[in-house]
């Protein structure tokens, strides 16, 4: 009787030890995925996510943390809107019930629509025709401004050349103008790619923050 009062006792002793134990391992680990996700790791975050989840019993809320985290992760890696995201098989969003987490996230993304993406071949097209016009158009002014003092110049320079029939030194005043021309059709693109993915990433920091998850992956 004895041995068996001291059994439950030290039972009792070590259940509560071994509970913040597995505690501070399962939040270590969060915010070791988080980390990685912060630091550009997104498929190194989903996969400890992912074995995270599959460890825990459905009625963990670190396991709701973990698959809503994943999802959410897949998500800005896809560049996706619609919810709920798109989780891996093996740790589906149904097998844990409702998620608290990714219904405040999908509340939050059906009341702050992202705006829909700047097109980019307007942009091309006015910097093809008109050194700075992309720019312009996309509301920067100054790199506008940027563009056609360094193209316009080597423009006329050319055209002057060309009509004194300098010969070579047209030549060299053309493949100027065409690199530095060329230079800023690159640049009004990229800097259309660049508002797109910034517009998207205000968002969707968003609907990290309205989920209620700890830490932030950026």
């Amino acid at each position: 009787m004895n041995k068996i009062m001291y059994s439950i006792v030290i039972t009792l002793l070590i259940i509560p030890y071994y509970t913040k134990v597995c505690y501070a391992d399962t939040a270590a680990t969060y915010r070791q995925a988080v980390q990685m996700a912060a630091q550009g790791d997104d498929r190194g975050a989903q996969a400890r996510l992912q074995a995270m989840a599959g460890m825990l019993p459905a009625g963990n809320f670190w396991r709701q943390r973990a698959v809503a985290a994943e999802a959410l992760i897949t998500m800005r890696m896809t560049q996706q809107t619609l919810f709920p995201a798109r989780v891996p098989a093996s740790v589906e969003l149904q097998q844990s019930g409702p998620n608290q987490y990714m219904a405040l996230a999908s509340a939050y993304a059906s009341e702050h629509q992202l705006l829909p993406e700047a097109r980019r071949w307007p942009a091309i097209l006015l910097a093809v025709m008109l050194p700075g016009a992309g720019h312009a158009w996309q509301g920067r002014w100054r790199d506008a401004g940027m563009a056609a003092a360094m193209v316009w110049p080597m423009l006329f320079l050319t055209v002057w050349a060309a009509k004194r029939r300098m010969g070579p030194v047209t030549l060299f005043f053309a493949l100027i103008t065409l690199w530095l021309w060329s230079g800023t059709i690159f640049s009004s693109m990229s800097l259309a790619e660049r508002a797109n993915a910034e517009s998207y990433m205000a968002w969707w920091q968003g609907v990290w923050q309205a989920s209620g998850l700890p830490g932030r992956p950026w």
